[in-house]
């Protein structure tokens, strides 16, 4: 259901832009940290993170809804998922939910996984924290950057 709605809405031709260079003003990242800590990348990830779980609630709804993403969920499913170790110490939990932000960003800019896959893995779960814990699983699972 959620495939052909989000086709429909033309978001493989965003991926599409995606795929053809347009992030080139992305530095090259060497570990995963660099990512997590990459404050620019986590302002366009909170865009992003805002939009697609708004688009996910809205797909899940039946009706338009904006959904402003709390740090303490996205904080929490980074938690779940074993990133912590990843961050410097003592990272706060908006640091973390940046962090989440980044990664989330990161993954979709370099073709990790699609606005589809990431809707579709959003749509999945009543509970918000679970639905992004997933995400940042399927993520990680895909991502040739770990270590």
């Amino acid at each position: 259901m959620v495939t052909g709605i989000i086709g429909a809405i033309g978001m493989g031709d965003f991926d599409s832009f995606r795929r053809r260079g347009a992030f080139n003003f992305m530095p090259q990242y060497t570990s995963l940290r660099e990512v997590l800590v990459d404050h620019n990348l986590a302002a366009l990830g909170d865009a992003l993170v805002n939009f697609l779980y708004s688009l996910a609630r809205s797909i899940k709804e039946g009706t338009p809804l904006g959904v402003k993403v709390k740090g303490r969920l996205l904080a929490d499913a980074l938690d779940g998922v074993g990133l912590r170790q990843y961050l410097p110490p003592r990272t706060t939990r908006h640091e973390r939910a940046d962090a989440a932000e980044s990664l989330i960003f990161y993954a979709w800019a370099r073709g990790v996984v699609t606005l589809e896959e990431e809707i579709e893995i959003l749509c999945q779960k009543d509970d918000a924290t679970e639905a992004f814990r997933d995400l940042l699983h399927r993520i990680l699972s895909s991502l040739p950057l770990i270590k």
